[in-house]
């Protein structure tokens, strides 16, 4: 029987590089392709099974930007599937960034430079919006939204006698210092990007610590600096064009600059091929390439509180049953 994997963000950037690369490894998997743009998921659908004609590839809407968006596509897979073997965890946000140009000066001529190139601390500048939902934009993009579809698609993850696997996109800014479990959306800092990936770390903790025993496993990745259309939107062409000598030439000291998807999801297929029981729930697994071009991944130890990742988790609980009751309203309008 085919394995089963669901990519969530699967169109562009490293989803896209990882559904490639996952069919390069084994072809004989059925790939679920989440996305919110069907004309662009049908063109990656179309080129893969050009380039391995003998897989099998099949299309879910889903916007995890959307509640009700979530909830019908998980109903779609939950049809079309008897269980998940995979659940990459990919779609993220990085909102309207605008780049600090007195920080990077300051950070190119301070004992900061390789930390402000390898983590864009303080660089940057984020707009959060408020959602349809009434949640901020980004933590139901990167989190909230993932943590209601992995809610819908229990049945087809828990099962003891055969693991399945949670695998995270996290961030090397995942920064303690950027999240409250006061202010779990982040509806009061300028770093929603930075909190909602540090959110992602706690939930992978608490999903291990309540899920391992039912037969599901969590574990979270960091890509490494890679260059996506999020990024390339950051900056005009011209300074790309003058940067990117430069971060070839610090990967040479630096090797989680990847700089490209395809180096960025290296670490996710390395966990494709890992017993998920051998791994470590406190552990980042990033990903890495030298200055020769040369791709491993190694393991960060996660800066995270076993308790607040419990505590995160039964808020998380509390704000799924809020939100299942307007969830429950817009689909049966009185």
């Amino acid at each position: 029987m085919r394995k089963v994997v669901l990519i969530t963000g699967a169109s562009s950037g490293i989803g896209l590089a990882l559904c490639g690369r996952l069919l390069a490894e084994d072809d004989d998997l059925h790939l679920c392709l989440a996305c919110r743009n069907l004309s662009k998921a049908r063109a990656v659908r179309d080129a893969l099974l050009a380039s391995h004609p003998s897989a099998e590839v099949s299309i879910v809407q889903m916007d995890v930007s959307s509640l009700q968006s979530v909830v019908r596509g998980a109903e779609e897979v939950k049809q079309k599937f008897q269980r998940l073997d995979y659940l990459y965890l990919n779609a993220g946000i990085l909102p309207n960034p605008q780049f600090n140009l007195k920080a990077f000066f300051r950070g190119i001529f301070s004992r900061k430079v390789i930390h402000m190139f390898t983590t864009a601390e303080g660089l940057l500048t984020q707009n959060d919006t408020v959602t349809a939902d009434g949640l901020q934009e980004v933590f139901e993009t990167n989190l909230f939204g993932h943590f209601i579809l992995i809610r819908e698609l229990e049945p087809l993850l828990c099962h003891a006698d055969n693991p399945s696997q949670l695998i995270w996109t996290s961030s090397r800014n995942a920064k303690r210092t950027n999240f409250s479990l006061e202010d779990i959306q982040h509806t009061k800092g300028p770093e929603p990007y930075s909190s909602s990936k540090y959110a992602t770390d706690l939930l992978n903790v608490a999903l291990n610590r309540n899920f391992n025993q039912k037969g599901l496993y969590s574990s979270v990745m960091c890509p490494g600096v890679v260059m996506t259309n999020i990024t390339y939107g950051i900056l005009p062409p011209f300074i790309w064009t003058l940067l990117l000598p430069m971060m070839w030439l610090i990967r040479f000291f630096v090797n989680s600059l990847t700089v490209t998807p395809y180096n960025g999801a290296e670490a996710l297929v390395w966990l494709f091929h890992q017993k998920p029981e051998s791994l470590n729930p406190l552990t980042k697994y990033v990903s890495a390439t030298t200055g020769f071009g040369t791709n491993y991944v190694t393991g960060q130890k996660m800066d995270i509180d076993e308790d607040t990742a419990e505590k995160f988790y039964e808020v998380l609980l509390e704000l799924e049953k809020r939100v299942r009751i307007t969830i429950q309203k817009s689909d049966h309008p009185s």
